[in-house]
């Protein structure tokens, strides 16, 4: 038979209480069986004290021990005596005679008790008249209950105290499955939608009801439901973007080729050159995408050494003078002389690379550029800022998405691939910084770049 896991913690909490309910059990019944048996021993050894001060007062009334010989019946009203005087608010409780008790003269001959031989052993007290020893009261010690009355006190004791056992054994019973129940609640709703989630119901949630480690468990479920709902939404646009990338180019690949073979237009270096111009559109996008893939895995090949990054930027700019004179856009540098940083100068080119492609590419003609930098706090701030068009407020958190375009349009030739500031973004991380978007004072876009430098 297998136990799910409340059965398992109803188990495991049952068995903890009835050990604990049979150990104290265990001791309280020791402790009570001796305690008890001390308690008779001191009550006979308070018993024999009073007889033997009683029969003194006797004796020197008598002078002998004529009056007390064989009359056991004397002993025993003594002994009533004692235990009526107790019923009246005295010290001594009545308990009657639990032991056998002798009494002997000076010479240990029988006056009064049972015809058996002497303990060795036991309780005795002497008996004085005139500071002399004329007797001794002898009683067998007490190791054990043997009085009917005491013996069904310790049974009556002994059956209730097992009562009490089963009574707080079916409490645990009842106190360990509720527990149970309530502490593996949350559990169980953590198990059903982890079920949920690994059938691919990433819409799963779990209502979190307390602050401990289940409800901080349940809130990080809840957040790797949300990023698993995430990254699907993203999987699918993704895939989506890919194919719709795709078929642009290869549809027109395809017209031209069939009007090629159609006849209906003929191979010249014109067409050659359309032809040419769509395959390198789907090499970039493909390249992209494996640059991505590599980034985003971690796979990416970085050779880093110290270098001057401002030396790439200023590399990065020059290469894109004549393309932002040619779209009439003004472009203005206040760099720092150098700044120091460990990375790769290959992936840091191509990120500046992608930096002024995007703002080339999305900045009105006639329009101006400002790139700019400082240092502080041992990081250098690289900022892009372009002039209009800008982007909306919700838009800046989608800005560094895969496919997405700021323009909102799939016009190809306003925008790229869609994946160059993902890629940015990876590169930015691989070398300790972070990449952001704002709003720019211009009017477009402010790309700001934040790298550790090197000491």
């Amino acid at each position: 038979m297998k136990f799910g896991i409340t059965g398992k913690l109803f188990l495991a909490l049952l068995a903890t209480c009835m050990l604990v309910i049979i150990i104290m059990h265990w001791g309280v019944r020791l402790s009570f069986e001796r305690g008890f048996i001390d308690y008779i021993k001191r009550s006979n050894n308070q018993r024999i004290v009073l007889l033997a001060n009683a029969l003194s007062e006797q004796y020197g009334q008598h002078g002998d021990w004529a009056f007390l010989r064989n009359n056991e019946r004397f002993v025993f009203q003594v002994l009533r005596s004692f235990e009526q005087n107790a019923d009246e608010g005295k010290n001594l409780p009545p308990h009657g005679w639990r032991t056998q008790i002798w009494v002997v003269d000076a010479d240990y001959q029988r006056l009064v008790g049972p015809q058996s031989s002497l303990p060795k052993e036991g309780p005795r007290r002497a008996i004085l008249s005139a500071g002399n020893t004329v007797g001794w009261v002898i009683s067998t010690p007490v190791e054990r209950l043997t009085r009917n009355a005491d013996i069904n006190f310790d049974s009556q004791q002994r059956r209730t105290s097992w009562l009490i056992v089963l009574l707080a054994g079916l409490l645990a019973a009842a106190v360990a499955w509720l527990t149970a129940r309530v502490l593996l609640a949350p559990v169980k709703r953590l198990v059903r939608g982890t079920h949920r989630l690994a059938a691919g119901d990433f819409s799963a949630r779990i209502t979190t009801g307390s602050e401990d480690e289940l409800g901080r468990l349940a809130q990080d479920f809840n957040q790797l439901a949300i990023t698993l709902d995430k990254n699907e939404t993203m999987r699918r646009a993704f895939m989506a973007d890919v194919s719709h990338e795709l078929r642009t180019p290869l549809a027109v690949l395809r017209g031209e080729l069939e009007a090629i073979e159609d006849g209906v237009r003929s191979l010249t270096p014109d067409s050659l050159s359309s032809l040419q111009s769509e395959v390198s559109v789907l090499t970039k996008l493909v390249d992209d995408l494996h640059q991505l893939a590599l980034s985003d895995s971690g796979a990416l090949a970085y050779r880093k050494s110290r270098i001057n990054v401002i030396d790439l930027v200023h590399i990065a700019i020059a290469g894109f003078n004549d393309r932002f004179a040619a779209k009439d856009i003004s472009l203005h540098c206040a760099l720092p002389q150098q700044a120091w940083i460990f990375g790769d100068e290959m992936r840091l080119s191509q990120l500046f690379h992608n930096l002024m492609e995007n703002s080339l590419r999305y900045t009105d003609a006639g329009g101006k550029g400002v790139i700019s930098g400082e240092i502080s706090d041992q990081w250098l701030q690289l900022d892009w800022q372009d002039s209009a068009p800008g982007v909306e407020d919700q838009q800046l958190s989608r800005i560094f998405e895969r496919f997405y375009r700021a323009e909102g349009s799939r016009n190809r030739a306003s925008g790229g691939s869609g994946l160059g500031l993902a890629i940015c973004q990876n590169i930015a991380e691989a070398h300790g910084g972070t990449l952001s978007a704002a709003h720019s004072p211009l009017g477009g876009l402010t790309v700001t770049l934040r790298l550790p430098l090197s000491s």
